[in-house]
């Protein structure tokens, strides 16, 4: 399998298949590792920039903790602290960090700015968000997933409400992995047309689906998603609310799944609104062990990407 040392992870795309199963299994070792107390210290020595243009508890938290396990020091920064916040360009906010620190993080707006940023810099950079794409959030649900269900490959995961970032990456991690997906959501709230057909093409036609109905869209899966209607930037409105309130994920509309379906958000949850406190604290949600997984999903990653 090929090293991937060095690379970039901008999209859940940027892995092939194999290596995706190689991250997971890199994160199921540093988690049991950890538990041991017998993590590798990979990154000892090294610094990792961590930049967010958007507020953050999850991902902040979860990355700083990963590197500070792997033996390395996160310098956490805000844009309005650098010279982003003057005219600066991320290009060369990233020529000049790659020459203090090891690898570089972005949480942002503009899918264009973190791969703007992977070109200039000479050092691994990971895409810790943007409107587009939220490839570390998937990859710690995988990881969910497979710990629960002993794997992916054949599995239906359905998605209902407003199609975003996590969709997006959701239609691609459930593509390289094997399994079906289908997204439930009211017209003119689908996933970028883009990259569905994309994933499409390495999973198949049939295996992704984007519908209107949400019964339909979850009938039978065995993974049962949903996110915020609002996401960070956008405008919340009485219209985008009722459009979107046939979507919220209750007791009812999980009748609809696999009778041992298992229910997942990426937090944070609007309690009532895209998901009832009945499903979120239920015996089926596994939220908590997701947002956990977020810390050792990054962790193999800054570990592969970056570690000595």
């Amino acid at each position: 399998m090929a090293d991937i040392k060095g690379r970039d992870l901008i999209s859940v795309s940027d892995l092939n298949a194999d290596e995706l199963v190689r991250v997971l299994d890199a994160a199921d070792a540093f988690k049991q590792a950890l538990k041991g107390r017998k993590v590798r210290q990979s990154l000892a020595g090294k610094i990792v920039a961590l930049i967010f243009q958007k507020p953050s508890t999850r991902t902040r938290v979860s990355f700083e903790a990963a590197i500070y396990h792997l033996g390395g020091s996160p310098i956490t920064l805000n844009a309005s602290e650098l010279q982003l916040g003057r005219g600066e360009t991320i290009g060369d906010t990233g020529r000049v960090l790659s020459r203090y620190v090891q690898a570089i993080t972005l949480r942002t707006f503009g899918h264009a700015e973190v791969e703007e940023l992977a070109q200039a810099a000479n050092v691994p950079v990971i895409n810790a968000l943007t409107d587009l794409e939220h490839p570390c959030q998937v990859l710690a649900d995988l990881m969910t997933v497979r710990e629960r269900m002993g794997g992916l490959s054949g599995l239906h995961l359905a998605y209902v409400g407003d199609g975003n970032n996590v969709t997006n990456s959701l239609a691609l991690g459930c593509a390289l992995a094997g399994m079906r997906f289908s997204v439930g959501c009211p017209e003119g709230h689908e996933p970028d047309t883009g990259i569905i057909e994309f994933a499409r093409g390495l999973a198949g036609s049939n295996a992704i689906r984007v519908v209107h109905d949400p019964r339909e869209a979850v009938a039978g899966s065995q993974v049962v998603y949903t996110d915020v209607w609002t996401s960070m930037g956008q405008k919340e409105d009485h219209r985008r609310k009722r459009d979107l309130e046939p979507f919220r994920l209750d007791g009812d509309l999980l009748t609809a799944a696999d009778p041992e379906a298992i229910v997942m958000h990426c937090l944070p949850a609007h309690r009532g609104e895209e998901i009832t406190d009945e499903v979120l604290d239920g015996p089926r949600s596994v939220v908590w062990e997701q947002a956990e997984n977020r810390m050792h999903a990054q962790a193999a990653l800054l570990d592969l990407l970056a570690g000595g």
